[in-house]
């Protein structure tokens, strides 16, 4: 019996164990069901959100640039459409990105000079990767661990390691093929994410062009499209005025980089990077095409939509008239040819400048300089634009700066309208003789202008700094400084010394002589030959004169436009520059006319620029201008530190018609002639410039009438 029960006791367990083993599973079956079922119910919509997550990217497209026309309306900078293979870069690796490298190798032809030592290094260690890693010995890794504890730096310094462990056999073993795939993978790593990057858009062949087009599944992030270079129908005219742009290579500039990117502009994005082209480039780059495309999870584009379409820079007008640009350019260059052949003392003359300019408005119609070089292939002289010296370069100007002489003295109080002088050798106690280049006796203000007395500019800068003159005594000047910066800010009145304001970078101002201390540079500051003055600055004098006082800000930009729909037509006006008037003299009008009759009387029978200028039928007036300097040119490093050859600059200031002007002229010609004497080319230039803008005017006049009648 016991036996039995014992038995029967044994057995009961087993159920027992059972019920709990299937209660366990039971609950942990209803705890996954109610788990999945929060998942699914509660949760699905955010799980199945976190399964179609797509990454967004906005990737730019850059735009032409504006032209650059004319003010006639014709293009003077113009772009030209060119086939371009392109690479954005969706995160693929490095090895993805040589992989597609190599297929592209079979399609395109790459020039790989520029491929530098580094990029070879690179390539090496990305086709070598087991060989790069044994380069760097375990004890230098191992201590290349323990210095670096963020991954990123010790990877970034394993890599320098590897770098500098490959040889020159290593680099040197890649073969003519790995070289043009290195060609083309330099050009796709050069840009940034997500930013398409040029591969090649110079000679790309349409056979190049339409391979890739069709391939385009298998070449991941390449794409085909059309790109842009500048174009300059008028070849090197204005060309170091009108600036450069950045290559695509090159990108923004160093030193304005977090500018531009502020902006919104991408790296290598081209940009205006001297001059006009800098200076408006906000105007001139136009506005992006902007994508956003999808990816999903493994990295493909699922879908792209257009932001905004993008739109060609706006078009700038220019002042500046080409036709009459063309004209005095070629006249320059003539003229400086044949000064230079037919004169034997002329061996430093190497250029001229030309700035016509509207009185009244401040348009800069002509800019031109000119420049000889040597050819670097041939050796042989070659002219060269040099339109940028008009305001970056300055020179002893001579007497074109009489006629600020004699206002500054009128408002000094040194002397009166009218006002008698002897024109006779000064004698000055520890100074040489003073004189003009003839004696002239007694002369007013007037005859002194017409025929450039230095005399009665000396005896003028005395008295305003209060001195006088004895022969063979001291002036008896107490304030010589003071005496300095009261003719210095007279002339900057008329923008002689001082920035013009015109709308490009890098104007200087010219060079104020150092020493003022004593009266001999205070006289030959009178005359313009001690500080120096750019062609700018001397237009700027002139206009001053001409349109009775008033100092206009000249300007290189009328208009700014909208693109044109029709290539031949100007788009809509957006914005006109308006003239802008800097000062007005603070001198009365009367005195102001009086100089007007001087600089008239400069130019007929009598006056120093008579000869030339006598016979012209739009009544010139202007003051002609001769300066002893030194030479400061190319050819300085020859010749002593201390001792500099002495050269003469020629000069001349000039605006017609007399009675009503409508354009002022400044000329400099530097360095013409040593010796006692020379040619005049600032006559010769003067004269033909002149004439070619009233004849280039009649024409079109008559012209425009002839439309009329026969339309």
């Amino acid at each position: 019996m016991n036996k039995k029960k014992k038995k029967i006791k044994k057995k009961s367990h087993v159920p027992f164990r059972l019920n709990v083993l299937f209660f366990v599973v039971f609950m942990l079956f209803s705890a996954l069901i109610l788990r999945l079922g929060i998942v699914q119910i509660v949760n699905g919509d955010e799980y199945k959100q976190q399964v179609d997550q797509t990454d967004d990217h906005t990737v730019s497209y850059p735009v032409p640039r504006g032209k650059i026309h004319d003010r006639t309306g014709k293009i003077v900078v113009d772009n030209t459409g060119e086939k371009a293979i392109i690479f954005t870069n969706w995160g693929y690796k490095p090895t993805e990105i040589l992989a597609t490298a190599k297929k592209l190798s079979k399609i395109i032809d790459m020039d790989p000079s520029k491929i530098q030592e580094r990029d070879k290094k690179d390539y090496w260690i990305l086709t070598h990767m087991e060989e790069a890693k044994d380069l760097v010995s375990k004890q230098e890794d191992s201590a290349l661990k323990k210095k670096y504890e963020d991954k990123d730096d010790y990877n970034k310094a394993f890599y320098k390691a590897q770098l500098s462990k490959v040889t020159e056999n290593e680099i040197n073993g890649l073969s003519s093929n790995d070289l043009k795939i290195l060609a083309i993978f330099r050009e796709m790593t050069s840009g940034y994410a997500y930013t398409p990057q040029i591969i090649k858009n110079k000679g790309v062949s349409d056979k190049e062009f339409a391979i890739i087009s069709e391939n385009l599944h298998d070449l991941p992030g390449v794409d085909t499209t059309t790109d842009w270079l500048r174009a300059y129908p008028y070849d090197m005219t204005l060309r170091t005025v009108l600036g450069k742009v950045t290559t695509s290579e090159e990108g923004l500039p160093a030193d304005q980089i977090d500018q531009y990117l502020a902006k919104d502009y991408s790296r290598n994005d081209r940009v205006g990077k001297s001059y006009l082209e800098m200076q408006y480039e906000d105007v001139l780059s136009g506005q992006k095409k902007k994508v956003l495309y999808k990816k999903d999870k493994s990295g493909e584009i699922v879908k792209s939509e257009t932001l905004t379409d993008g739109q060609r820079g706006k078009d700038v007008v220019l002042t500046i008239d080409m036709d009459l640009q063309k004209q005095v350019e070629q006249i320059i260059e003539n003229v400086l040819w044949d000064t230079k052949r037919g004169n034997a003392n002329t061996r430093f003359l190497d250029r001229a400048f030309v700035v016509l300019m509207d009185p009244h408005t401040g348009d800069v119609l002509t800019m031109a300089g000119k420049m000889i070089g040597k050819n670097e292939q041939t050796g042989q002289p070659e002219m060269r634009d040099f339109a940028l010296g008009t305001i970056t370069t300055s020179y002893n100007v001579g007497s074109a700066v009489k006629g600020a002489t004699v206002l500054t003295g009128y408002q000094a109080g040194a002397i009166k309208p009218g006002f008698p002088q002897v024109d006779a050798p000064m004698k000055i106690k520890g100074t040489p003789v003073k004189k003009s280049y003839k004696n002239f006796g007694t002369i007013n203000d007037l005859r002194a202008l017409q025929v450039s007395s230095n005399v009665y500019m000396f005896k003028t800068a005395i008295a305003i700094a209060g001195g006088h003159y004895v022969p063979n005594q001291s002036l008896g000047i107490k304030d010589l400084p003071k005496a300095f910066a009261t003719m210095r800010d007279s002339y900057a009145q008329f923008g002689l010394g001082v920035r013009t304001g015109i709308d490009l970078p890098n104007e200087m101002a010219g060079f104020k002589g150092p020493n003022t201390s004593l009266p001999g540079y205070l006289m030959d500051l009178s005359i313009g030959q001690y500080d120096t003055y750019t062609t700018m600055q001397l237009a700027q004098y002139a206009s001053t004169i001409a349109n009775g006082g008033y100092r206009i800000q000249p300007h290189i930009v009328k208009e700014i436009r909208d693109p044109a729909q029709d290539k031949e037509q100007l788009g809509p006006l957006i914005k006109e520059i308006q003239p802008n008037v800097l000062s007005r003299l603070s001198m009365e009008d009367s005195w102001i006319k009086r100089v007007q009759t001087g600089f008239r009387m400069v130019m007929q029978p009598g006056g120093t620029g008579g000869a030339t200028f006598g016979s012209a039928n739009y009544s010139p007036a202007g003051k002609t201008g001769t300066a002893q300097s030194f030479y400061d040119g190319p050819e300085r490093a020859k010749y002593p530190k201390n001792s500099p050859p002495e050269v003469m600059n020629v000069s001349l200031v000039s605006y017609a018609p007399s009675d009503n002007p409508e354009v002022a002229m400044a000329v400099i010609v530097p360095w013409v002639y040593t010796g006692p004497s020379g040619p005049s080319p600032n006559m010769t230039i003067g004269r033909q410039v002149m004439d070619a803008y009233f004849a280039l005017k009649n024409s079109r006049a008559a012209q425009s009438v002839e439309t009329v009648v026969n339309p």
